[in-house]
């Protein structure tokens, strides 16, 4: 049995070898993806005060409570975003010192943007209740609806994206997705008032443009239109452009950098759509002829 184990471990240590991209050993920049988690938590307490604190938050004790929090989010949020940073090549030959200096000016960069965060989440809660009929109240939006955690996070990760800072954004946003099963890349442009209804399958690219007051639901992918030249495609623009005031109905699939959604347009369900629409237009598919059959020992019956 020891033989055998000798003979699994020299094998897997011979693979480390050979694919040396699949692990990190001996590493020092290592990011903490736990720890990148509490700080979102953290962040979306800041956000939403009282909302998800284990006990009940006095207004007598907001200052000592919000200082504490940023001090937590600074302190670490710091120290990962320092881990990035050194994993870049542009920083393989900064003094550690330096690495750390520009970590915290970006952190703090980062904490000074927390009040349009929250301007802009406000906006989102009010586009979720004016639009669903099914919301009875805006506690019942921040609490439960998968789509305001999803965009809370994006909102979160895009102010890092806007500030350079390697792959911390897209682990947040990925956190999101496995929780609620929206992806959206923390590279996109999303305006006010924004609402995603239901939610569960949608897609949102890196370089998708969305305008204010533009509400999806759920299955919508807004994803570009051939990613066969992989990483020669960085930076290019990809995905499309959405107008303001723009309604998008489920299963709807809207591919390419090109293609522009007019303002005010209203996209039926299951549409694919891979060219522009003018302002103001309807699109719909049109319905699939149905066909009703009885079974039976005599064969089937149509109506």
């Amino acid at each position: 049995m020891a033989d055998r184990t000798e003979k699994i471990v020299n094998e897997l240590l011979e693979s480390y070898k050979k694919y040396d991209i699949t692990g990190r050993i001996d590493a020092e920049n290592m990011l903490g993806k736990n720890i990148l988690i509490e700080i979102v938590e953290e962040i979306r307490k800041v956000l939403f005060p009282g909302f998800f604190d284990k006990n009940r938050v006095r207004s007598e004790y907001m200052r000592f409570l919000v200082g504490e929090r940023l001090e937590f989010i600074q302190y670490n949020l710091q120290k990962q975003i320092a881990k990035a940073l050194g994993n870049q090549d542009l920083c393989s030959e900064c003094r550690k010192s330096a690495v750390n200096a520009k970590a915290g000016e970006i952190t703090y960069k980062f904490l000074e943007r927390l009040g349009i965060i929250r301007d802009r989440l406000y906006t989102d809660i009010k586009a979720a209740y004016d639009g669903d009929p099914a919301a009875y109240s805006t506690d019942e939006i921040i609490f439960s609806y998968p789509g305001v955690f999803a965009v809370t996070v994006y909102r979160i990760a895009h102010e890092l994206w806007l500030l350079e800072v390697p792959m911390i954004p897209r682990i947040m946003t990925e956190y999101a997705h496995s929780s609620t099963g929206i992806d959206i890349h923390p590279g996109a442009e999303i305006g006010r008032y924004f609402f995603i209804d239901h939610g569960t399958g949608i897609v949102i690219g890196e370089t998708t443009v969305i305008g204010d007051n533009v509400k999806i639901y759920q299955g919508v992918t807004l994803g570009a239109l051939s990613t066969r030249k992989g990483q020669e495609l960085k930076g290019v623009k990809r995905h499309p452009t959405i107008g303001d005031n723009v309604t998008i109905y489920s299963g709807t699939t809207i591919l390419g950098g090109d293609t522009v959604i007019g303002n005010g347009a209203t996209i039926g369900g299951n549409a694919f759509i891979i060219s522009s629409v003018s302002e103001g237009m309807k699109v719909s598919v049109k319905n699939p002829e149905l066909q009703f059959t009885r079974g039976g020992d005599k064969g089937q019956e149509k109506f």
